[in-house]
């Protein structure tokens, strides 16, 4: 849903870069099979960001995960990911952009490989933060090749009408393909089907892309690592306080390490001369707000679809093919607002579309504070799904707006490396943030059980009491990004071709 903010990054670099890209961009021998390669590659990274999530319940009972450890699943592929972008988009400028994008595939399929074969959780989750390395080097990458390989004009143009297309596919797909997969298969399939994808592009892609020029630079390793360790310790901690308390000493433990280590990451890259993620540009009050909305927008709803899972399988009953269809008005929601945004963007300039977006978020979300046991999707779930995706087109497009009509031309790919990133760290960091809620809520459930309540029946109650928590915390999200948008975003009117 980011995908036209990562379009505008194509060509530019920001002031600590050693220029543009000196090699020009020239059309490639077979334009057709170059932009299907790339086109199939991020189909695949954005088909796994939401295909595990309706295979999860399975791959808790098969693997033997606690319910609160089973975000760790999520957690690990967009924890590296975001925290791993920008440094893979700075080394496919060093290296070369092909290159990088072939090794972030190949990492990204043997990855999917043994997850698929997993024989324990710990086994998984690391499968699943190779995924994410993989697709930190593959991601950013291929759009820089689409650039490259493709004459600027009509062709590219095109080209990345395509792109985009694809990409917001592999999302909307991701959920409903998880549900046939994990029927009639097996959740393996769900990270084996990768493995065919990845295989192509790897043969393919040294015949078919052509290869960019490099420039010199400099990798800010310390950052990346002290950013992405940090932010991995700051989730642990809550997830440990979510199957525990506030006082369980691995959990403090791990919140002294996060803290001290995002401290440090923000003293390195004041000092670096290429910064992973440079601090000027949370300098202009509108983008920085802009940057804090789309993390808390992330964060709802990676969570939204890592609770709504749970609770159509776990309270409902729903299967998970079942459970898949059961997304497809939210796709419907997002593809029709995601369209209707550039047509109303004009009139009524960025911000009053970004106020209606996160209105609509935070309503769906506060409707989801109402589920219990009683509740059937009907009443009280397509509501909010139809909802989370009318708001999300409309907040997450003119979000996207804002931060990139903000950015000089020479800082463009910065800015939106740093978009990137806050959605995926902004999904991992909300999700453990509302595993904590769920936790404690289930706990309090657990203690609290309505008289005569059977087993059962008390396991479902306490569930869906455990949800109703998460999604509590969740309204406060979407509360703050209302404030944000009100009181910290500046109105902004683009001119009539934007989005």
């Amino acid at each position: 849903m980011s995908q036209s903010s990562r379009q505008r990054s194509v060509g530019h670099g920001d002031k600590g870069d050693a220029g543009k890209n000196p090699a020009p961009a020239r059309p490639t021998r077979s334009p057709g099979i170059a932009l299907a390669l790339i086109v199939s590659c991020e189909f695949m990274l954005q088909l796994d960001t939401t295909i595990m999530n309706v295979a999860l319940p399975t791959v808790q009972d098969d693997l033997g995960f606690s319910r609160t450890a089973l975000s760790w699943v999520i957690n690990a592929f967009l924890l590296t990911f975001g925290g791993l972008l920008l440094l893979g988009g700075r080394a496919g400028d060093i290296l070369g952009h092909r290159k990088v994008f072939i090794t972030g595939t190949v990492l990204f399929t043997l990855a999917s490989a043994l997850g698929g074969l997993a024989p324990t959780a710990e086994t998984l989750v690391v499968a699943r933060a190779l995924q994410g390395i993989g697709a930190a080097l593959a991601a950013p990458t291929g759009i820089a090749l689409l650039a490259a390989n493709f004459e600027e004009g009509k062709a590219r143009n095109r080209a990345f009408a395509i792109y985009s297309t694809v990409a917001g596919s592999g999302l909307a797909l991701g959920l409903v393909l998880g549900g046939i997969l994990t029927t009639g298969l097996s959740w393996r399939w769900v990270l084996f089907i990768n493995i065919p994808f990845g295989a192509l592009v790897v043969a393919l892609a040294p015949r078919f892309i052509d290869e960019t020029g490099r420039k010199p630079g400099r990798f800010d390793i310390a950052g990346a690592l002290t950013s992405t360790v940090g932010m991995t310790a700051l989730v642990h901690g809550f997830i440990r306080v979510s199957e525990n308390s506030w006082g369980d000493p691995v959990a403090l433990v791990s919140f002294a390490v996060g803290v001290v280590l995002m401290a440090v990451f923000i003293a390195v890259e004041r000092r670096a001369d290429q910064p992973v993620m440079p601090l000027r540009l949370f300098t202009r009050r509108t983008r920085a707000g802009a940057y804090v909305n789309l993390l808390l927008i992330a964060a709802t709803l990676t969570s939204m679809w890592f609770f709504l899972v749970q609770f159509l399988q776990g309270v409902l009953g729903y299967g998970p093919l079942v459970t898949g269809l059961a997304f497809l008005p939210m796709a419907a929601a997002v593809f029709a607002s995601s369209q209707f945004v550039p047509r109303i963007l004009p009139r009524f300039g960025t911000k009053p579309v970004a106020i209606s977006g996160v209105v609509l978020v935070g309503v769906a979300t506060v409707w989801l504070t109402r589920l219990s046991v009683d509740s059937d999707y009907p009443t009280d779930v397509l509501g909010p799904l139809v909802l989370f995706g009318l708001g999300a087109g409309l907040a997450l497009v003119s979000h996207n707006l804002v931060v990139m009509s903000e950015a000089a031309p020479e800082e463009s790919g910065a800015a939106s490396g740093v978009l990137q990133a806050m959605l995926t760290v902004g999904g991992s960091l909300g999700l453990a943030l509302l595993v904590t809620a769920h936790g404690r809520a289930m706990r309090s459930a657990r203690e609290n059980l309505p008289t005569g309540m059977g087993e059962a029946d008390g396991e479902r109650f306490a569930l869906a009491e455990g949800i109703n928590g998460a999604f509590r915390l969740g309204s406060v999200f979407a509360g703050i990004g209302l404030v944000v948008a009100v009181f910290v975003v500046r109105a902004q009117r683009p001119a009539p071709a934007a989005g």
